[in-house]
């Protein structure tokens, strides 16, 4: 088993910055990639960003290209989420995920956060 707690998240005016952590314990040596996913209000869980766990392999969703980064810090198991220019439609619960495969797809992380609020007022 994985354990993740994510920690960051909070309220931000628009164009402010936030980072967001994810801690994983647990059986860490099983883990392959590193995700994030976010949920707004009324509408489904999307995929934000994925790392290899070593940092390779990185992908965004179009909407945060050039605006979040993705990172990771082996040695401490931990998952980073870098948001900048944050919007107010970036407002929702982030989600870290942790997968056992080198490409997962969305439906295929085994191991999540219990979610951190993100809220980004204009």
């Amino acid at each position: 088993q994985v354990q993740l707690v994510e920690s960051g998240g909070g309220l931000v005016q628009a164009g402010g910055s936030l980072r967001l952590s994810c801690a994983a314990s647990g059986r860490t040596d099983s883990v392959y990639t590193m995700g994030w996913f976010r949920q707004a209000p009324g509408k489904e869980r999307e995929f934000v960003a994925k790392v290899g766990w070593t940092g390779g392999s990185i992908s965004y969703t179009e909407a945060v290209k050039g605006r979040f980064t993705i990172s990771t810090d082996y040695a401490k198991n931990t998952v980073f989420l870098q948001m900048s220019s944050l919007k107010p439609e970036d407002t929702a619960v982030y989600y870290c995920a942790a997968a056992n495969l080198r490409t997962p797809t969305n439906n295929q992380y085994k191991y999540w956060g219990q979610g951190t609020q993100v809220t980004v007022s204009s």
